[in-house]
């Protein structure tokens, strides 16, 4: 869990009116359900949502050990004492935070009836080891994600979870937006981003490979961020997108011709 305090905007590329939704739906006292594949800019989004609505932003990457519990808060022994101590979600919801949770689907099913009474018009936590019910201060807001392909049908939300959220749908942007993305994000030339999301695309449309996740937008920021640091761009590449995305010998060798290829 991370806890981000006020500070300046980081920089975000809209790619439609994402924007115009998150504020609309931040006056609406509404949730957000972002939805869309890893590395495509979520988390960012909502950095800087936050940072622009001046709210304090609380950060929780679910797995499948998280609780409830993890996030309402517990009793714990603090110099011989027994306290109670705030989870994120009950810090958040005290604060009028902006509290992202993301992968969603990945926490235990008891987090989703916890999350319930934040993400409709009661906007509150009830917690029951200290029979309190707190209220979610102004400008607190409720933000998901999750990732429909990576589940593949085993962890998917309910749709009574999914209709409780205004949802965003994230993709990998269109190229041009996608190499100003990676030109501006790493200070490379605008014809070495040009040539990693020619790279990224080929391998996206190469359904054949069977990868689980394919090459993402965080994944060239990566590569060219080596690439600037003095790296050659086969050995960035390598490093950095080939083989994050797979173990499989065979795989490995088609993306390193991939690379080959297009440097």
């Amino acid at each position: 869990m991370t806890v981000m305090p006020l500070q300046k905007a980081p920089w975000y590329r809209p790619v439609a009116r994402e924007l115009d939704v998150f504020r609309a739906a931040h006056a609406q006292r509404l949730p957000v359900l972002l939805k869309g594949p890893t590395g495509c800019g979520k988390t960012r989004f909502v950095e800087a949502m936050a940072a622009e609505l001046e709210r304090p932003l609380v950060t929780v990457a679910c797995n499948d050990e998280t609780s409830a519990i993890d996030l309402l808060g517990r009793y714990v022994v603090f110099g011989g004492d027994t306290v109670w101590q705030d989870g994120p979600a009950t810090r958040a919801a005290r604060q009028g935070a902006v509290l992202y949770l993301d992968e969603i689907a990945e926490a235990r099913e008891d987090v989703l009836v916890v999350l319930h009474p934040l993400s409709d018009h009661r906007r509150e936590i009830h917690l029951d080891r200290r029979d309190e019910t707190v209220v979610a201060a102004d400008g607190f807001m409720l933000v998901v994600s999750f990732n429909p392909g990576y589940q593949r049908g085993l962890k998917e939300l309910k749709p009574s979870t999914r209709q409780r959220f205004v949802t965003l749908a994230f993709q990998y942007p269109e190229a041009a937006i996608e190499t100003e993305i990676v030109a501006t994000e790493t200070g490379v030339e605008p014809e070495l981003a040009r040539r990693l999301v020619a790279f990224a695309r080929k391998v996206r449309g190469l359904a054949e490979l069977g990868l689980q996740e394919t090459v993402s937008t965080r994944l060239l920021v990566a590569a060219a961020t080596l690439i600037r640091a003095g790296l050659p761009p086969r050995l960035a590449c390598n490093a950095a997108i080939v083989q994050p995305l797979s173990d499989d010998a065979e795989v490995l060798a088609a993306l390193e011709d991939a690379v080959a290829l297009a440097f």
